[in-house]
């Protein structure tokens, strides 16, 4: 070892030290990143994995090992470096191209990308908040499997899956509002396998938390619930130490408040200036001798590496064999001959086809939309174990309440109800934490209100969870609940989101060909449902939804344009079609597109077939053209609402926003009526 620096200080804070060199050479190198946070909180990621986290770098998916969540995801250097330093499947000339393409160390944390890394991270607050999904998960997980106490082969009777979940969140994350939603729910369900470290440093990027953040943290997380413990010393690595201890024994979700500086050892120590800006070479030579480390960049003795490792190893690979056997005795006596079950569990995977259930549905049905969706969803949970959720306090409304099984309360983690309370926001960020525990989690509230929830969808699609959010009260139709609850551009803006599925079912058929669409695919998927009543179509097809879109009603003889509809207004463009065959001649064919999206993957032949260019093409839908002009020779073609409603009558609003079945027939008959003309 370069100049014997162990004899110098002890082991352990060399490690630490060396942790930080490696992040700051990462950073200088990438000429981007956060030193500050790098600096601050080395200790605290040091103790964490090598005294409590338990892991293994052979099996980096191992379903049993704890979660640890970078919520502040801007500490990515740090994280990696730790990673590489424990043995996960990192090398050096990765950390040497940080924040470069190809390469497993991107500028903030991504899931799948990084071994080691549990959620993508960087938004504040989404990692603290999903981190309470992924602690209900466990809970759930850990009552649902337990080996027997009285069955003398297993080596222990500790729960089949029994993890805690971890979070390093910084001033940042505790300032965003969905943090503190998801808190309040883990304070109430009482998620002791949850233990926040929150590296206080009372600085965040534009300068001191004085000035925007004053509350005594500690007091508010007592208030909420929480077991809370203070360290008055970052680099105190024994009082780290003794706090996850405690924390590990507590009945109550415990946050560790750790007094941290940010920056720490250089001359911007305790700044704003350090949270992300580059040290550069003379300052990182400076803090290089104030660490007792050689300046060579890159450089990690191999002693220290082997220290670390093996100090790691030896602490999980017991706890992991000895899980290993029990799981395989616990998979040979519970699920002896049935396996998939315990798989599908476990990893949220099955094929199962619905479509060929008997639903029962009658052709003179007519009934809301949301009705129905709760009575399938009824029948679903009975035999797919991992579908689970619930509602921002609207399951009256939402109708997904599902009845006849247990509410998810702090005594009972084995119902499918879960009580999320007015948190649209850190519901959708829990049902994130759920899918990366392993579940089909499913949540509900109106469509104007996706709004709140649109940084933690945007996380779903990133990271290509299997999360339902299912929104009713779809359309303008709602009327007297006025302009704020009346959807107009929710539709676009949940369409627009790279990898996210949005369904808009127009009856019973279709939401059930939806429902086999989002259980058979690992992806995630908004389900829009109407509040209003429907008619069963005579012509929709549960099977062809896959295709995204298809024929509704064929045209007679001659094909004299093409209605494009979705939703509740399919059945309008049904009846409307029918009408102008009967009245003005006119042949037309209706075309139902549950999803865009899916249509939009189906080949061009099947898109040429559906939609031929030289045909006209109108667009009915209850929202917002953005979208839909990709289908039109122009925008006359688009009978579509870009303005918003007001309070009134379904009558009166509908009248307002130019979309009564009325109005709608007589633009139509303009529009073929010109074309005749031509």
């Amino acid at each position: 070892m370069k100049g014997n620096q162990t004899n110098k200080i002890n082991i352990d804070q060399l490690t630490v030290n060396y942790i930080k060199s490696l992040a700051i050479d990462m950073i200088n190198e990438a000429g981007s990143g956060h030193p500050g946070i790098v600096l601050g909180a080395a200790p605290i990621m040091y103790t964490l994995y090598k005294h409590h986290l338990n892991f293994s770098t052979v099996d980096p998916t191992w379903i049993n090992r704890d979660r640890f969540v970078m919520s502040a995801g801007h500490g990515s250097a740090l994280l990696y470096s730790v990673l590489y330093m424990a043995g996960f499947n990192i090398k050096l000339d990765d950390l040497k191209k940080f924040r470069r393409s190809g390469f497993p160390t991107p500028g903030h944390p991504e899931y799948g990308v990084t071994s080691g890394v549990d959620m993508s991270t960087g938004p504040l607050g989404q990692g603290f908040a999903s981190a309470v999904g992924m602690a209900i998960g466990a809970k759930i997980n850990r009552s649902k499997f337990v080996v027997p106490k009285d069955n003398k082969m297993f080596s222990t009777d500790k729960p089949v899956l029994d993890y805690n979940v971890y979070v390093l969140c910084s001033d940042g994350d505790l300032m965003e509002g969905v943090a503190y939603e998801a808190a309040s729910l883990a304070g109430s369900l009482g998620l002791n396998n949850l233990i926040v470290l929150y590296d206080s440093n009372n600085i965040s990027l534009d300068g001191p938390t004085e000035n925007t953040f004053n509350e005594n943290v500690i007091d508010r997380f007592k208030a909420m619930g929480w077991n809370t413990i203070l360290v008055k010393d970052g680099e105190d690595l024994n009082a780290i130490n003794k706090a996850i201890n405690s924390a590990k024994t507590s009945s109550k979700p415990t946050i560790i408040e750790v007094k941290t500086i940010i920056g720490n050892g250089t001359t911007l120590a305790g700044k704003s200036d350090v949270h992300g800006k580059v040290l550069g070479k003379e300052e990182t030579t400076r803090l290089k001798r104030i660490l007792q480390l050689p300046e060579e960049t890159f450089y990690v003795p191999e002693e220290i590496i082997n220290y670390f490792r093996k100090e790691i190893s030896e602490r999980y690979q017991k706890r992991f064999y000895a899980w290993d056997d029990n799981y395989k005795k616990y998979v040979d006596q519970k699920y002896k001959g049935d396996y998939n079950l315990f798989n599908n569990i476990v990893n949220s995977r099955f094929n199962i086809n619905i479509n060929d259930l008997n639903w029962n549905f009658s052709n003179d049905s007519k009934e809301a939309l949301r009705e129905i969706n709760g009575n399938v969803m009824l029948k679903l949970t009975e035999f797919i174990p991992t579908l689970i959720g619930g509602s921002a306090d609207l399951a009256s409304s939402t109708k997904t309440y599902i009845h006849r099984q247990p509410d998810i309360t702090k005594d009972n983690f084995l119902g499918k109800n879960i009580w999320f309370g007015v948190r649209e926001h850190s519901m959708a960020a829990i049902m994130n934490g759920l899918a990366l525990a392993g579940f089909r989690p499913f949540g509900s509230t109106f469509l104007t209100f996706s709004d709140y929830q649109k940084p933690a969808i945007r996380l779903s699609s990133l990271m290509d969870l299997p999360v339902t959010y299912i929104y009713t009260h779809d359309t303008i139709n709602i009327g007297q609940d006025g302009p704020t609850h009346q959807p107009i551009e929710h539709l676009t803006m949940l369409r627009t989101i790279p990898n996210m599925r949005v369904f808009r079912p127009s009856d019973a058929n279709e939401l059930i060909g939806c429902w086999n669409e989002i259980l058979n695919n690992r992806k995630p998927n908004c389900l829009v449902v109407s509040r209003n009543k429907v008619d069963l179509l005579p012509t929709t097809d549960a099977n062809k939804v896959k295709f995204g879109a298809y024929v509704v009603r064929k045209e007679k003889n001659n094909l004299d344009g093409i209605f494009i509809a979705t939703g509740s207004e399919v059945g309008t463009a049904y009846r409307l079609a029918n009408e102008l065959y009967e009245k003005n001649n006119f042949d037309i064919r209706v075309v139902s597109m549950p999803s865009m999206e899916l249509y939009l993957n189906q080949s061009k032949e099947y898109q040429e077939d559906l939609l031929p260019k030289e045909s006209k093409k109108v667009v009915i839908e209850a929202g917002s053209s953005f979208s839909w002009h990709q289908f039109v020779d122009n925008k006359d073609f688009l009978i579509t609402i870009d303005k918003f409603g007001i309070s009134g009558t379904t009558a009166e609003v509908e009248d307002y926003c130019d979309f009564s079945y009325e109005k709608i027939k007589n633009r139509v008959i303009n529009l073929f009526t010109i074309k005749n003309q031509e």
